[in-house]
């Protein structure tokens, strides 16, 4: 959004707009952009000149560059510095799905007046732009066009025999260039007569010169007529409006959004955002509520922790039926922690934020990871009960069932790839899952060659015995 400066005649505003344009054109990326202008309160009034005129530029952007709409943005914004008027500019409509993706926050401000809203979006803005990273901060009500608010002196008035509606509804009336003066009626269609009086329209420079014709009673006890200017007893503020009115459960509420710069971590960013909000006093009767990604990523993290125990517990149960002990389950639970620390570091290797969908792939890797660690305790429990030592079964089985461990993560490791480094936007969802799952799977198989034959000489100090139930061999520890 381009604004031009006070004062201006259209003619330079427009030429203004076309000077914004030629620099966006020039931001490697561009592929189109179209504007539409907003003339504002002037243009309401019917007043000359581009006071308070702005342009709203929408932008299309090259498939490639689409992938980097965030770089995009502040090329934009380096390309108009130095711009003759004011200009602002946003990602909100170049960024989708970025609670899940990871790349910002969101406030909601809720309250019965309007113009406290705006005050207090205004101060949640300003906290947000003291903390490091957060850029693109909006309230969305940057498209507003301004207002005038009458301030009319009822006491003042009543003294020239003038009401606040009386004075509303003149200047109402006055507005309204278009009247209908009658309908004529040629059978069978009628048509309406309107006069359109242009010849001396309210403008903010005349606005407040307006005349008021009032009769009142003299002294003698004769009624004249006087003439008083609306300058007399009321007084004209001109302040921002408000591009929408949303509302949610009655009450009327403003979002304040913000974007986040590559290599900064929203949840951590946003800790330094909330401890200057524990500092700032809230008006009685508004709320300030944290959304966007933060709000959903602690949703998610209690759902997903929950989830993730729930699955932990089932795998458990499952290998104790499986192995008919406690202690071989116990050791092979040990790589899912193993997986949780690889993808971890996958993430940070990447550079890539813990968003909602790479919090899925931990949840993957509880039940992806645990495969290794099965496919080795249950052959080193083989050849422990075909009579091999301790230490001879966990060697002969870190040779012999290394390729079939590797093979299975590398599997899944290479159809994670494909995901993992595309950089169109249909992989982009998916993107955060296939690094973690990647990273985890990696990091776990590996791991596992090394840490299970370390806990398994740890904890396994008795010999396995077989004991016959019925026609079935079952596995004993001791």
């Amino acid at each position: 959004t381009v604004t031009a400066p006070e004062g201006v005649e259209k003619e330079e505003a427009y030429a203004l707009a076309d000077d914004a344009m030629a620099r966006v054109m020039t931001v490697e990326g561009v592929d189109a952009v179209g504007a539409m202008s907003g003339g504002g309160l002037a243009s309401m009034l019917g007043g000359g000149g581009g006071e308070g005129m702005s342009f709203t530029f929408y932008v299309i952007l090259e498939e490639e560059a689409a992938k980097q709409a965030t770089e995009v943005v502040k090329k934009i914004e380096t390309s108009l510095e130095g711009i003759a008027g004011e200009a602002e500019v946003a990602a909100s409509g170049m960024s989708q799905m970025t609670d899940l993706l990871g790349s910002g926050m969101s406030l909601s401000i809720s309250g019965p007046d309007m113009d406290q809203l705006l005050a207090i979006s205004e101060d949640v803005m300003a906290m947000l732009d003291q903390v490091e990273g957060f850029t693109a901060i909006s309230n969305g009500q940057e498209e507003a066009d301004s207002q005038i608010i009458v301030h009319v002196d009822k006491n003042q008035a009543m003294e020239y025999g003038l009401t606040v509606a009386q004075v509303y509804a003149e200047l109402a009336a006055q507005l309204m260039t278009e009247k209908t003066a009658t309908t004529l009626h040629v059978d069978p269609d009628s048509y309406e007569v309107k006069i359109v009086d242009e010849t001396n329209p309210l403008t903010l420079k005349n606005l407040m010169d307006y005349e008021f014709t009032t009769k009142v009673t003299n002294s003698e006890g004769e009624q004249v007529e006087e003439i008083h200017k609306l300058s007399e007893f009321a007084k004209m503020e001109e302040t921002p409006g408000v591009s929408s009115i949303n509302r949610t459960n009655q009450s009327r509420y403003i979002t304040v959004s913000a974007m986040m710069e590559e290599g900064y971590n929203t949840s951590l960013q946003s800790r330094e955002f909330e401890k200057l909000l524990d500092e700032y006093e809230v008006p009685d009767g508004y709320m300030i509520n944290m959304g966007g990604e933060v709000e959903s990523i602690d949703a998610m993290l209690k759902d997903m922790g929950l989830m993730i125990l729930v699955a932990v517990a089932f795998i458990y149960l499952i290998m104790v039926a499986q192995f008919q002990g406690l202690l071989s389950p116990f050791v092979v639970i040990f790589t899912i922690p193993l997986a949780f620390t690889g993808g971890l570091l996958a993430l940070l290797l990447a550079g890539e934020q813990l968003s909602i969908v790479g919090l899925m792939g931990f949840l993957i890797l509880a039940g992806v990871v645990v495969n290794n660690g099965i496919v080795f305790v249950d052959y080193a429990n083989q050849l422990r009960l075909e009579g091999a030592e301790k230490i001879e079964a966990l060697v002969e089985t870190g040779m012999t069932r290394m390729r079939p461990i590797l093979m299975t993560a590398l599997t899944t490791i290479l159809a994670m790839s494909t995901m993992a480094l595309s950089n169109n936007e249909a992989a982009a969802l998916g993107k955060g899952m296939a690094i973690v799952t990647i990273g985890g799977l990696t990091y776990a198989t590996f791991m596992t060659l090394f840490i299970v034959p370390v806990l398994y000489d740890l904890f396994f100090r008795r010999e396995l015995k077989k004991v016959d139930l019925g026609d079935e061999s079952n596995l004993i520890e001791e």
